[in-house]
Parts: C-alpha cells; sequence; structure tokens
C-alpha cells in the first residue's frame, strides 16, 4: 500500500489513555477483509476512557463482565462492544493488564478501498438514502460498518493481528488537533463535561466539527 509505513508495536499502544488517543490521530487503521482485500484509512477522531473512575467507560466502578473482558487485557487489544441493539465500536486497550482504560476510534478518512467501504455501508439494512464520500467512516458505528468489525474482531491483538491493525502514514502526518467533550455521554455528571476527544481541526471527514 502506497503511503503506509511501520505497522505499531506493541510498545506503541502501551500509555495512558489521554496521550495515545492524542497519538492515534494521523495514523492509519489497516482491516483486512475475509476475502484479502485490506481497506482502511486515517484516523481522524478518537475519544479517550479512563477507566474505573470515569463515569463514561464501561468500566467505571471496576465492573468486569463478559461483555468487557477485553478492557482488562495487555495494551493493543481490540475491545469491541454492540451497542443501542444496532451497532458496534471499536476501541483500542491501553494501560497494563487489569487497567481497563481504552480510545474510541470514532472516525477515519478512507484511503483505501474506498469502494469497497462504500459497498459495505450501503448494504446495510432498510437504508433509503445515498452515502456522502465524507460520510463513509464518520462516526464509530459508521466505521465498523465500512471495515466489517464486529464482535468477531473483540480481543484481536492489533499487535500481531493479520485482520486489524495501526501503522504509521508515510511520511507520517501530524495534523493540528482540536479537543473537546466526549459524544453521547451526557450520562457521565461531571465527567461528560472532560475535553477527552481529539479532532483533526476541520477535517471533513470527523463526525462533527
Amino acid at each position: 500500500m502506497t503511503g503506509v509505513g511501520r505497522r505499531w508495536s506493541r510498545g506503541r499502544f502501551q500509555s495512558d489513555p489521554e496521550s495515545l488517543a492524542r497519538n492515534l490521530i494521523g495514523a492509519l487503521l489497516i482491516r483486512r477483509l475475509a476475502d484479502g482485500m485490506e481497506v482502511g484509512g486515517m484516523i481522524v477522531e478518537t475519544e479517550a476512557y479512563l477507566g474505573v473512575e470515569d463515569a463514561a467507560a464501561h468500566s467505571f466502578g471496576g465492573r468486569r463482565t463478559d461483555r468487557i473482558r477485553s478492557m482488562y487485557a495487555e495494551a493493543g487489544t481490540a475491545y469491541v462492544y454492540f451497542t443501542y441493539g444496532m451497532h458496534h465500536c471499536f476501541n483500542v486497550v491501553c494501560g497494563e493488564v487489569d487497567e481497563p482504560v481504552a480510545v474510541l476510534i470514532r472516525a477515519i478518512e478512507p484511503l483505501f478501498g474506498r469502494d469497497r467501504m462504500m459497498s459495505l455501508r450501503m448494504a446495510e439494512p432498510k437504508r433509503k438514502h445515498p452515502i456522502r464520500e465524507t460520510g463513509i467512516a464518520s462516526g464509530p458505528a459508521r466505521l465498523t460498518q465500512a471495515l466489517s468489525i464486529d464482535r468477531r474482531l473483540d480481543g484481536e491483538d492489533l499487535a500481531t493481528s493479520s485482520e486489524v491493525w495501526v501503522c504509521n502514514t508515510s511520511p507520517q502526518v501530524r495534523p493540528k488537533l482540536r479537543q473537546t467533550t466526549r459524544i453521547g455521554v451526557d450520562y457521565a455528571g461531571a465527567w461528560a463535561k472532560r475535553p477527552l476527544r481529539w479532532v483533526v481541526e476541520g477535517h471533513p471527514h470527523a463526525s462533527r466539527p
């Protein structure tokens, strides 16, 4: 793939979630589909979830269930969950084992296999309207559909996986970032006001400006 740099090793994921959320911006998220085709693009929006103290995190208060088991795994593990009975969200675990912190990947700019990603999005049941180019993977639900990510990839090791991984752009991209509050966590009280979302300033593929 043109523009693809070195794949991230485990050490790149071993970080606090705020630092990882910033550092993932500008990196590439790549997915190899069942037929061998690789699709993906540049990460342009992330959110950090700070574990047991964070009222917006699934692991808040030390919650530990089968659904969130992957949050307690080693850095570089994929945490994929199904929400609202409708869609999946893709997260990258970081920190130490048994420290349930992670980063939600909210949006990417499609760069590889754009037409295939569009067709995966068009396969959504009951879709009635065409998809804008900037709407292919702008938002966590759209992203997982465009990359064919579901619970089967929960627990996948991003440092070694042949199905999904993160790598640098080549040359490495260092975009201008904007830091905001997270989206859809109003239930989290004071934690909803924490600026734990990072987005490329003005990027058209972000889920929100």
